[in-house]
């Protein structure tokens, strides 16, 4: 099997290179932040919408030159890498930017570096899973609603305490509550609840990933007369809810099969899940 190479500030290198010192922000302080994407067909999905978020997660960590980082960067230097890795159409990609300076807390500077990585996929569309996920609420940690909640920063250790988590009592994915104990999202996805024929998931405000799968799953279901709630959610609606589902750039939708004793449908995540693969 070939070594598979990244893209590291423009250089394509072996990925077992080594790369960053001990000195690197994104190392020291998880100074930066990352977006992963799904490449289907020879080309990224929704490639405006991961820009749009790539580029306001850079203002707000007032990072340099976040124009440069824009459709054409993103499509040339996705299909260089993909052509290296002769990974053919399908693939995740990971591109993390950073702030590639000196200093400790304070930074010298605000120059920004970046990798971009890329794994093979064998879907060429999104794949609904046959069987549902065993999940449970994960409230050893709580996620703090700020400024950077919405962005997906380097910052990710109340992730890494849930996937231990969940590891340590075999599930397949937890939630993960916000300060005030309402439900925010899950390990890597947002997180969507039918219940009484409405379909629910935690505002913005609430602390939750600005997902991009999830701004497409919300207007798939405005389009097909779903009606759309964005709220404070408890967690309490897990017991009573109809339908979980989780979605992310990568998967696509996922849906819940079970919570403690409860089980759940999954019509709405399958319909919601033909009508993605149509886009």
């Amino acid at each position: 099997m070939d070594k598979q190479l990244i893209n590291f500030n423009g250089q394509i290198v072996p990925s077992d290179q080594q790369i960053l010192s001990v000195n690197n922000r994104g190392f020291r302080y998880g100074d930066g932040l990352f977006e992963s994407m799904r490449y289907m067909n020879g080309a990224i999905k929704f490639p405006e919408l991961h820009i749009d978020r790539i580029q306001k997660g850079m203002k707000v960590l007032k990072l340099d030159n976040n124009s440069h980082i824009d459709s054409w960067f993103l499509r040339e230097k996705v299909e260089e890498l993909v052509r290296r890795n002769k990974i053919g159409n399908d693939a995740r990609v990971k591109l993390t930017v950073f702030r590639d300076a000196d200093g400790l807390y304070t930074p010298d500077s605000n120059k920004t570096g970046y990798v971009l990585e890329s794994q093979a996929l064998n879907d060429s569309q999104y794949t609904l899973n046959p069987k549902g996920l065993i999940i449970d609420v994960f409230d050893e940690l709580t996620k703090p609603i700020n400024i950077l909640a919405n962005l997906k920063t380097c910052n990710s250790l109340v992730y890494v305490l849930a996937g231990v988590y969940k590891n340590q009592h075999a599930l397949d994915e937890v939630m993960i509550l916000n300060q005030n104990g309402f439900l925010c999202e899950s390990i890597s996805s947002n997180v969507f609840v039918v219940y009484d024929r409405k379909l629910y998931t935690p505002a913005l405000n609430e602390g939750c990933i600005g997902g991009v799968m999830r701004q497409v799953v919300m207007r798939l279901a405005k389009e097909n007369n779903i009606e759309l709630v964005e709220a404070q959610v408890n967690p309490e609606i897990l017991n009573e809810a109809d339908e979980v589902f989780i979605t992310n750039a990568t998967k696509g939708i996922q849906w819940v099969m079970g919570y403690n004793n409860k089980r759940y449908f999954n019509e709405v995540a399958k319909f919601l899940s033909e009508k993605l693969n149509q886009l």
